[in-house]
């Protein structure tokens, strides 16, 4: 029985990785030995890719596969590395804030080599870590996202802010302007302890004034019934205008307020004692 012994290509010489400025040329070779039936693709059909005019959009990894379309295939991994000036970009670039305010500050910027990146205040002097500021970066690949934190806006934080990143190619900045805005008014929770106790003494005040309400109109229409009692028996009472006054104001104390009912108690309770 015979056998075959396929031999799989093999890379020749080894891949290294592809550094270059943007705006240059930059030209994969990929060597493979072993072909046969397989073929080359260096991300495009061929064995040699070029790239003219690099931009940063560029960098990144290409890989060089050599198949047959029968498993297995073989591959080689390039990182193009393309060096360029910083460049920044702000989405806020005015912001307003009121005195004792906490902000964030946030600057985007692109470069390679990873850039020095640091703030300066509206006094041109350089941000430092304190209780009030505070730097953060992020790095993403050729990606950088600073942050500055201010703890409590004061009056010498309003001016403009200039975030700053440099390296071996060249050093760009932007600005962001802070202005002085009111402070907006302070509003207690609802639920707060001091509201809930306030709500029930006003709830038993409301019970308290309702209850001497039905006190003040009962007392009223008993204070009523004597006093028509005492018209029946007594036609010789002598003060008849003032008795007729009575009778009238009581009548009317169902469309009165809390005080005039308390009056018009009064004057029954008095009326009441000069006719015993």
């Amino acid at each position: 029985m015979l056998e075959f012994k396929i031999k799989l290509p093999r890379f020749g010489k080894p891949l290294n990785n592809l550094t270059i400025s943007v705006g240059r040329e930059a030209i994969f070779t990929c060597i493979v030995e072993n072909l046969g039936l397989y073929k080359v693709t260096l991300v495009l059909e061929g064995t040699e890719l070029e790239l003219t005019r690099v931009t940063r959009l560029h960098m990144g990894p290409y890989l060089c596969i050599a198949s047959n379309g029968v498993p297995p295939s073989v591959s080689k991994r390039i990182v193009l590395i393309v060096h360029f000036s910083p460049m920044i970009y702000i989405e806020n670039q005015l912001i307003g804030a009121y005195e004792g305010q906490t902000l964030v500050l946030e600057c985007h910027t692109e470069a390679y080599p990873r850039p020095i990146v640091y703030w300066t205040k509206p006094t041109n002097d350089t941000v430092m870590n304190d209780n009030n500021y505070k730097t953060e970066t992020i790095i993403n690949g050729y990606e950088t996202t600073m942050r500055l934190i201010i703890r409590g806006i004061r009056p010498q934080d309003y001016g403009s802010f200039r975030c700053i990143a440099t390296n071996s190619l060249g050093e760009t900045d932007g600005k962001i302007k802070l202005y002085k805005i009111p402070k907006p008014p302070t509003t207690r929770k609802p639920n707060s302890r001091r509201d809930s106790k306030k709500w029930k003494n006003d709830r038993n005040n409301e019970k308290n004034i309702a209850g001497m309400k039905d006190e003040l109109i009962t007392r009223g229409d008993n204070d009523d019934d004597e006093d028509n009692e005492d018209d029946e028996s007594d036609e010789n009472f002598t003060n008849s205008s003032i008795s007729l006054t009575s009778i009238m104001l009581i009548k009317r104390q169902r469309y009165c307020n809390y005080i005039d009912v308390y009056v018009i108690a009064i004057i029954s309770t008095i009326m009441s004692r000069l006719m015993t």
